[in-house]
């Protein structure tokens, strides 16, 4: 019988990377997710995998803390023995032009968009390195590519997640581990239900396929790359979006 993947989603509970967390899971992996707020919310979403035989744990930490990031990691290590997959998929956004953006402001999205990222590469990088094998799947955005009026913060983070993404990839092409990124577009979370319903439409107007993505489609995208066939895959910044970018 072969041995039990587990995999270490970031931001896991909420929109996306809920949506990554169950579908692991529901592949067989076992599925570390990790969030910083809503306890409650963590906990109704492992009880109802578990309902549904799904092999889900929930972990409370802080991806801009690095100290954080290797208790979480040496947590589920603790308890897993190992770890397979690494998806970065955490982050926040604090939205102001650059004119009115404070320092304070900047550096709070630079710290969980970007900064976080590389904290968890660096908690698990060793491990992976010392097994021989290993996926990092890190989720930034089409903003990265477009940037967005208001979003330099956003922006600058995600693109950041591309430049990381490709270095990994050449570092660690010769030891098992394929590193890559994808770029969602506009997909239907919470962040898209405040958007008023007028800019709403536009945006969707612009979206050849004619809709906003669900966050099933990036994590269908997600676990593509997490499979063993992949592993020609390294280095590529993958966009689901509905061919915006076109």
């Amino acid at each position: 019988m072969s041995e039990q993947k587990v995999a270490v989603v970031t931001g896991g509970t909420r929109g996306i990377g809920r949506a990554i967390t169950l579908a692991l899971a529901e592949g067989g992996a076992h599925v570390c997710a990790a969030y910083l707020n809503n306890r409650d919310a963590a906990e109704a979403m492992r009880k109802e995998a578990a309902a549904q035989g799904r092999s889900i744990s929930v972990h409370q930490m802080d991806v801009g803390d690095p100290q954080d990031c290797v208790r979480f990691i040496d947590e589920v290590l603790a308890s897993y023995d190992h770890v397979d997959y690494l998806i970065n998929n955490a982050g926040i956004n604090i939205d102001r032009t650059v004119r009115r953006m404070t320092v304070e402001e900047w550096h709070a999205v630079m710290r969980i968009n970007i900064s976080g990222c590389f904290y968890m590469v660096k908690g698990v990088i060793e491990h992976m390195i010392a097994r021989g094998s290993g996926r990092i799947v890190n989720i930034s955005s089409i903003i990265g590519e477009t940037g967005n009026v208001g979003q330099a913060n956003y922006a600058t983070a995600k693109s950041g997640m591309h430049g990381l993404t490709k270095t990994l990839a050449l570092e660690l092409a010769g030891k098992g581990i394929t590193v890559n990124c994808v770029a969602p577009g506009f997909i239907s979370t919470d962040m898209m239900a405040s958007v008023p319903e007028k800019i709403l439409k536009s945006i969707v107007a612009r979206i050849p396929v004619g809709r906003l993505g669900e966050p099933e489609d990036v994590a269908y995208m997600v676990t593509c790359l997490l499979d063993e066939r992949a592993g020609y895959i390294t280095g590529a910044v993958i966009p689901v979006n509905g061919g915006l970018d076109m």
